[in-house]
């Protein structure tokens, strides 16, 4: 018979906890919290310094004497120029590391911005506003690769979700202060302190990000860049998800691009404080973005695109109202819904992409902003020839686009589990 001590030994090693060999970063594990801290507050720069003039183009249009569609090129021109070299910068980062490579984004982001407010000229202005954002290039897509190399699988769409709540606190805050500074001191005043708070965050953002422990150096080649970039774009799940960001974001890029306009007109009649302050439902999209992982869990992918384009459709037909509580109420809905489908989408990307998960993630970016140009441009015209409404238009049918493409998803994923289910017979 087995002893009381043998019988012992056998509860003890079966209630041991067997080691976990995967040494990625997990919620609650060493380096998360530092990793995560550290991403946000990259998210942060990015947004504040990508987005610094959005908010002050009623000022801008005023000190130049120009259009509002001229005045939005300073947008356009920052996403644009980041839509161009996402690429490029994502295949530096596969040679010389994630954390290289958007640290020196960040130097060269900043530098530029001490530069913006000093600007002689729209033309200046706009030129330099291109090479901030092309130097930003080298953020999104490294952090994204980051992430989905340093970080558990089940932890991904909240770790993205995190970053992506940086950006909305960025974008937020940026517009919220540029708004106040610039009523009492101008708009050049008002985006030089943006590009103080962005050089703070560069600084944390170095010091806090943990080393690389999974990234493995890939090849500058350009056969071998390109032949990844044809492999991903040759896979349509990938194309869809990048379709649905460019779309969201062109819903996105067209209402906060134009709502200064519209505020500053009768029957609001705001002042620039108060429309910087408009910005603040952003922290909508902070809590949106960083629960997206849950609502994944909850709904599956499509679901939650579903909920986030039916969200923000919404927020688009409330805002039509000339009542300044229900354009808030739109303007919250219209974020809550762009933020979540953006971290749900982007997430898809890091998740779909088995190998140059930096190229999937720069192209994901890439198409998302495009989308900001295209909303920033398109929604800035239609407002011209057709005020709020046509804004709104525009809007409306990015969100049926978005709908579209998650509905032809569905279909093909139906299409894919069909012969599975068939038995060789037939039956």
């Amino acid at each position: 018979m087995p002893s009381a001590d043998t019988g012992a030994s056998t509860v003890v090693a079966a209630t041991t906890p067997v080691p976990d060999s995967d040494s990625r970063l997990t919620p609650g594990g060493p380096g998360y919290r530092r990793m995560s801290f550290a991403l946000f507050l990259a998210g942060v720069a990015t947004f504040a310094l990508l987005y610094s003039t959005q908010a002050l183009l009623p000022l801008i249009s005023s000190g130049f004497a120009v259009s509002a569609s001229a005045a939005s090129w300073t947008v356009a021109a920052a996403t644009g120029g980041l839509a161009l070299f996402v690429l490029p910068m994502s295949a530096l980062s596969e040679r010389f590391g994630r954390r290289t490579v958007m640290t020196a984004s960040l130097v060269v982001a900043v530098s530029l911005g001490v530069l913006v407010p000093f600007a002689p000229s729209l033309g200046a202005l706009v030129a330099l506003r291109f090479l901030q954002g092309a130097a930003l290039a080298g953020l999104p897509a490294s952090a994204t690769a980051y992430l989905a190399e340093e970080v558990r699988p089940k932890a991904l769409v909240t770790a993205i979700g995190l970053f992506v709540a940086g950006n909305s606190v960025g974008g937020m805050s940026g517009r919220v202060i540029t708004g106040w500074v610039a009523q009492e001191w101008g708009w050049r005043v008002a985006v030089g302190v943006i590009g103080v708070i962005a050089v703070g965050c560069a600084i944390a953002f170095r010091l806090l990000l943990p080393a690389p422990r999974h990234f493995t150096p890939g090849s500058l080649r350009p056969r071998v860049l390109a032949r990844t970039v044809r492999d991903h774009l040759a896979n349509p799940l990938l194309c869809r998800l990048y379709a649905i960001g460019a779309l969201f974001m062109t819903v996105f890029g067209g209402v906060y691009t134009v709502i200064g306009y519209r505020l500053t007109e009768a029957p609001f009649s705001l002042p620039q404080g108060l429309i910087g302050s408009i910005f603040l439902v952003y922290l909508v999209g902070t809590v949106s973005a960083s629960t997206a992982g849950r609502l994944v869990g909850r709904l599956g992918r499509r679901g939650a695109l579903y909920l986030a384009g039916g969200t923000t459709a919404a927020g688009l037909v409330v805002s039509l109202a000339d009542s300044l509580p229900l354009v808030l109420l739109g303007l919250v809905l219209i974020t809550a819904g762009f933020f979540a489908g953006h971290a749900v989408a982007s997430s898809a990307v890091s998740k779909t992409a088995t190998t140059g998960r930096a190229q999937a993630s720069a192209l994901y970016q890439s198409a998302y902003y495009i989308g900001s140009s295209t909303g920033s441009t398109v929604g800035a015209m239609a407002f011209h020839a057709g005020g709020w409404a046509g804004t709104v238009g525009v809007g409306v049918l990015a969100v049926a686009g978005v709908v579209t493409i998650t509905v032809l998803g569905s279909r093909a994923a139906r299409t894919r589990q069909r012969p599975a289910a068939i038995s060789p017979s037939g039956a």
